[in-house]
């Protein structure tokens, strides 16, 4: 398994920031994705469940405008169906594999985040955006006759509940950012400029917690949600069983005993640390 900064990618650039990833949707025009870029962030999502050194990742873009516009329109006319359906399965797996994987994704979202682009988005922990009021967010497949088929029809009302996401599905209707704020799509709002600096504050946060507790408060709640409660109680308490034994476990411990800052990195990395800049691959 390739590392996070290793990875050689056509439609994504990726450099670590200390111990947070930094993958940016890199597919101009507007960042349509289609199969190809749906198996790259399988691959990139797959690295950062395995590389202990990104705690923390966050999706972002090159794109000055775009975030991303969904699915490659074009490809929908040029592709067949079950080739599509495929496509489609896909993104869901990849999604699915960025909701199981303990590790934080934070989308930084500076630009139109439309249909497949709002799925994605979906798919992270925890959601920023610039405060343009020209940009737009929405699911618009209805008006292609189709519906969100990228998880967007069963996460979307998880977040924004059953009516409110039926009725963007529905109508096609776009946000402006404030709007996608206030009803819960996304978690903070910013000038544009400021959007990917303050999910990458944000996650220098989290980087410096410990990193096992924190990857299983997102399964726990992630997980167990899909579960009846009892079920959910007992995934629960095994997670937390695992913790027990865990550097960051006893570092958390030692260091509320002997009164002193507890410093999770070093006691989870065995004092590994990342040198130089951040940089491109």
């Amino acid at each position: 398994m390739e590392s996070f900064s290793d990875l050689e990618l056509e439609n994504f650039t990726t450099s670590m920031d200390g111990h947070v990833g930094i993958l940016r949707i890199d597919r101009p025009p507007a960042n349509a994705h289609d199969l190809d870029m749906i198996i790259e962030l399988q691959s990139a999502v797959e690295s950062v469940r395995f590389d202990e050194d990104v705690r923390v990742a966050v999706l972002a873009s090159e794109n000055e405008t775009f975030f991303s516009s969904g699915y490659d329109i074009q490809a929908l006319q040029e592709e067949t169906g079950r080739h599509i359906g495929k496509a489609s399965q896909t993104s869901k797996e990849t999604i699915m594999k960025m909701r199981t994987t303990d590790t934080l994704f934070i989308a930084a979202v500076d630009g139109h985040c439309m249909g497949g682009g709002l799925e994605f988005a979906l798919a992270c922990d925890f959601r920023f955006i610039g405060d343009d009021p020209d940009y737009n967010v929405g699911v618009p497949e209805v008006k292609l006759g189709l519906i969100p088929g990228e998880a967007g029809t069963q996460l979307l009302p998880r977040y924004i509940g059953r009516s409110k996401a039926l009725k963007m599905m529905v109508t096609g209707e776009t946000l402006d950012p404030e709007e996608a704020h206030e009803i819960g799509l996304f978690d903070e709002l910013h000038p544009p400029e400021e959007v990917e600096g303050k999910a990458l504050e944000f996650a220098h946060q989290i980087a410096e917690l410990p990193n096992r507790a924190v990857g299983f408060d997102k399964l726990a709640v992630n997980e167990g949600m899909e579960l009846p409660l009892w079920d959910a109680l007992a995934h629960e308490r095994e997670l937390q069983n695992q913790l027990f034994e865990t550097p960051g476990a006893e570092e958390g411990i030692s260091a509320f005993l002997e009164k002193r800052e507890p410093d999770f990195v070093a006691a989870e990395l065995g004092e590994k640390t990342v040198e130089g800049p951040a940089t491109d691959d």
